[in-house]
């Protein structure tokens, strides 16, 4: 008995003593501390002898809605980054030679390695990402697809309405990361963006579609520096033939008759004033009427020229009419009537060729 009390008690005494030692081997300095686990590794951009590349491109699927008084375009497409991280290589068995991870709770509970996170920095409050599917190749190639839902501001120059050209912008940046970490780079060049044949809206016709790299400085970069955006830019033109069927053409025949006052009896001084301000008061409830089609903005446009001038050449035929009103009560008959023969032909001329000037050299003007 006493022998086997001296065994539990020489056991103990090296336990303690070995776990003393282990202790003051951990505290003494210069002891390499415990390696991080694996699994945490992961969270780190892959191992490269540069920045990461992330290979991009952009489908656009539809113009959601423009907003002219608050300059923002709502868009949905599907953006899809593709890089490589060889710590995610596996070995394909039982016929599967692909990891894919679909949805979100997939993507951000069930998927392992690190991904590239994207944000729109000319968001303007709306930002949302569905549709999330993460494929993951044998060598370690990652594909991320994820549809996007966004508004983003732009700056709109409208003074050329309804003859306006817009370029719209979406700004897509890498957050956490400066462009010597993480990069961008086009999937296939110029033919990485794509325009569905069914995208558009009413009143704008859709151009173009672009994809660009842009380095510049960015809060969202991890330490001082400049960060990569991915842009997307769409070009698109107003549809005017809307704008000129409700608004110009009407008012463009309306000026044109009240001009019928030239051909009227010029003693008949209160009838060719009453078509004049007729004419006038026509002019100005159809802009009224119509104000609801015209951009809500303060800057003067083309548009605003044309109306314009059309209601100050209504009114310059009020002051012929007292003119030649006066001259008839004078008894200068000869000089009424040559009056009147002469604005016959100068009124409409001169409103007919300001709006061809006005519309041909509208880009210098405005």
């Amino acid at each position: 008995m006493t022998g086997v009390l001296k065994r539990i008690v020489a056991i103990v005494l090296a336990l303690v003593c070995s776990g003393a030692g282990t202790t003051a081997i951990a505290d003494e300095p210069g002891v390499v501390p415990p390696s991080i686990p694996a699994n945490l590794l992961l969270l780190t951009p892959p191992p490269a002898d540069g920045p990461v590349i992330v290979r991009s491109a952009f489908e656009l699927h539809d113009i959601n809605q423009i907003s002219e008084v608050e300059e923002t375009f709502e868009f949905t497409g599907v953006l899809t980054l593709v890089w490589r991280d060889p710590r995610l290589a596996f070995t394909p068995t039982d016929g599967v030679g692909e990891l894919i991870y679909q949805g979100n709770y997939q993507f951000d509970e069930v998927g392992t390695g690190w991904y590239p996170t994207v944000v729109l920095a000319n968001e303007s409050g709306f930002f949302e990402v569905s549709g999330v599917v993460l494929r993951v190749m044998p060598d370690g190639t990652s594909t991320l697809i994820q549809t996007i839902n966004a508004t983003a501001e732009v700056d709109m120059n409208m003074r050329l309405f309804p003859f306006d050209r817009h370029r719209f912008e979406a700004v897509f940046e890498l957050v956490g990361f400066d462009r010597d970490e993480v990069r961008f780079e086009l999937m296939g060049g110029t033919d990485s963006a794509e325009l569905e044949t069914a995208a558009g809206l009413p009143h704008w016709h859709i151009n173009g579609l672009s994809l660009a790299t842009r380095d510049g400085p960015s809060s969202y970069a991890g330490r001082p520096g400049a960060s990569s955006a991915l842009v997307v830019g769409v070009d698109v033109e107003r549809d005017s033939f809307y704008i000129r069927r409700l608004i110009s053409f009407p008012l463009a025949i309306i000026v044109l008759l009240s001009f019928s006052v030239f051909w009227m009896d010029r003693s008949s001084l209160g009838d060719r004033t009453s078509v004049s301000f007729i004419g006038i008061l026509t002019g100005v409830s159809y802009q009224l009427v119509m104000g609801d089609a015209l951009p809500q903005i303060s800057y003067f446009t083309l548009i605003h020229a044309f109306l314009l001038f059309s209601f100050l050449t209504m009114c310059a035929t009020v002051l012929i009419n007292l003119w030649v009103g006066t001259l008839d009560k004078k008894g200068q008959y000869a000089l009424g009537d040559l009056i009147d023969r002469r604005c016959r032909w100068i009124f409409p001329l001169c409103y007919i060729g300001f709006n061809i000037m006005l519309y041909s050299s509208a880009e210098r003007i405005f």
